[in-house]
């Protein structure tokens, strides 16, 4: 099947999808992705005949993911397009445009299970002690940052989004902790363990200060060398250069931070619920993950060492 141009139809409900999806706050990547996920959707519509949404049923949305399927495209790539046709319909339901959402009823094929990189405890100390605590403002930066990822368990784009209002460092009574920004704009709190509050006392006393720029202070915790918010790239390119000074892994990446904390609170005996609070998930079958992980490890362990394995 070749794709068509979609008609003004589907130009119009491409149209009202993305402003829904800018106005409940969804990330820029996250729109472009998802407008581009439609769009193509469109145009294999138009070319079976299917001249707007109102048009697709359920049958529809499962050759198309057939069709996906066929061209070559991963299981990952079929489901954040089924994540983006079930959006685009919530969209156009409550626009009127259709009666139900086709895409709920299609269902996602089987992604293989890929296990997070665990970061060990003793990789973590070591990843965070080698930078230096000194009067260099990018390494104090550099420390704060990397010890909140790994001691809140927070996204790269979480990190970036931290101002320092913020921050509660515990001087009055009440614990140490920071307010997060996350997925869909959902907020949470999240305590800060004294290591990190170490770290961002000192970035905010000596470090933060000699890379303000007062014209481009937007209030950001995380500042560039010219004082601008640091980017969730810059965070990588950073982390990466900090992995090969401590001579780790180099698929060491943000995320494996954040997978590991909640891994080790899962060996520490957290409560399932209180970690998918603290990282802010959204469904419990998301930090489900790790208890995957945890099987996973135990089952290793037992084949190392009973006798009878």
């Amino acid at each position: 099947m070749t794709d068509a141009a979609p008609g003004a139809s589907w130009r119009a409900a491409l149209e009202l999808a993305d402003r829904d999806q800018e106005r409940r706050g969804a990330a820029a990547r996250t729109r472009k992705a998802y407008a581009g996920d439609l769009a193509r959707f469109a145009a294999w519509c138009a070319s079976a005949g299917l001249r707007g949404p109102e048009a697709v049923d359920v049958k529809a949305v499962r050759r198309y993911t057939q069709f996906l399927t066929a061209g070559g495209a991963a299981a990952t790539t079929v489901t954040r397009a089924l994540a983006a046709l079930r959006s685009g319909f919530r969209s156009w339901k409550a626009a009127g445009l259709v009666a139900g959402n086709p895409a709920e009823l299609a269902p996602a094929p089987r992604r293989p299970q890929h296990l997070p990189r665990i970061v060990k405890p003793a990789e973590a100390a070591q990843l965070l002690e080698r930078i230096p605590a000194d009067d260099d403002a990018l390494a104090l930066r550099d420390r704060a940052m990397l010890e909140l990822a790994y001691g809140c368990g927070l996204r790269a784009a979480e990190l970036v989004r931290i101002d320092v209002v913020d921050l509660d460092l515990g001087e009055g009574a009440g614990p140490a902790q920071v307010r997060v920004t996350g997925k869909g704009e959902r907020t949470r709190t999240v305590p800060v363990g004294d290591p990190a509050v170490d770290a961002v006392q000192r970035y905010l006393g000596r470090g933060r200060p000699a890379l303000r720029d007062p014209a481009a202070d937007d209030g950001a915790l995380l500042l560039s060398r010219r004082g601008r918010r640091l980017s969730t790239s810059d965070v990588r390119r950073r982390l990466d250069r900090w992995v090969r000074h401590a001579g780790l892994p180099s698929d060491l990446h943000p995320h494996a931070l954040r997978h590991s904390f909640a891994t080790h609170l899962l060996d520490g005996g957290a409560d399932l619920r209180a970690i998918q609070e603290l990282l802010g998930h959204a469904q419990l079958s998301t930090t489900q993950v790790y208890t995957r992980v945890e099987s996973t490890r135990l089952r290793a362990a037992y084949r190392r060492s009973h006798p009878r394995a």
